[in-house]
């Protein structure tokens, strides 16, 4: 499948690898650098998805999403983000992706829109499970240093993922992310507490991007 992830905002939390380390599926572990891992909210506009020899899908293929991730590596040495919460407000993406992936898709009310230089982003959760809402307003500056740090949280080639028994690894390609830094004007979050992580995540986030987008490809999934 390809598609474009659009203005993209990296909020980052360090945390001790030892606190997230069962949430990851059997065979992975948490990725570290410098002894901390990291969890990550990452909300952004999903443009044109579609098949890769395919034209991207207008409506279905165009939306909203708020992640929540961690970061990951396997024993095979790949490394990639293990998903704990993916919100969207396209229900067919959610049934989709639920059923064939095992990714953790959750239907919300969501909203983007950038204004007077500062980009905003809302979430309300509606289904599955627990009730949730995320405000989130960044205002991106220059280009960011491309740093260690800058590149293990952005350049993460796949997702590993437990579904139907089984650990999968599905890969993915993108150019270099352009990345800038970014000044928090609003943080109210739920997201990170809602899938168990809100004992961990105190404050400000320890890290923050930004990024007009990058196109991606990604391919078949293999199992672990």
């Amino acid at each position: 499948m390809r598609q474009r992830w659009s203005d993209v905002g990296f909020l980052h939390w360090a945390v001790d690898p030892a606190d997230v380390a069962h949430l990851f599926p059997p065979g992975v572990r948490p990725d570290v650098v410098h002894g901390r891992t990291w969890v990550g909210l990452v909300p952004f506009r999903m443009v044109l998805a579609g098949f890769a020899h395919g034209p991207g899908v207008p409506w279905a293929g165009t939306f909203l999403e708020t992640n929540v991730r961690l970061y990951s590596v396997d024993d095979a040495g790949r490394r990639g983000v293990v998903f704990l919460g993916l919100d969207t407000d396209r229900a067919v993406i959610v049934a989709g992706a639920r059923t064939v992936f095992g990714l953790p898709y959750r239907w919300a009310r969501m909203r983007h829109r950038a204004e007077h230089g500062v980009h905003r982003y809302a979430t309300r959760l509606r289904w599955p499970g627990t009730r949730a809402e995320s405000r989130v307003g960044l205002r991106p500056g220059g280009p960011a240093a491309d740093g260690e740090l800058e590149r293990f949280l952005t350049a993460r080639w796949g997702l590993h993922v437990a579904h139907l028994g089984r650990t999968l690894y599905v890969r993915n390609a993108h150019p270099p992310w352009p990345l800038r830094t970014a000044e928090i004007t609003e943080l109210d979050d739920g997201l990170v507490a809602s899938v168990g992580l809100g004992h961990l995540v105190h404050g400000p986030p320890d890290h923050v991007l930004f990024s007009d987008g990058v196109p991606v490809c990604f391919g078949f999934p293999t199992v672990h």
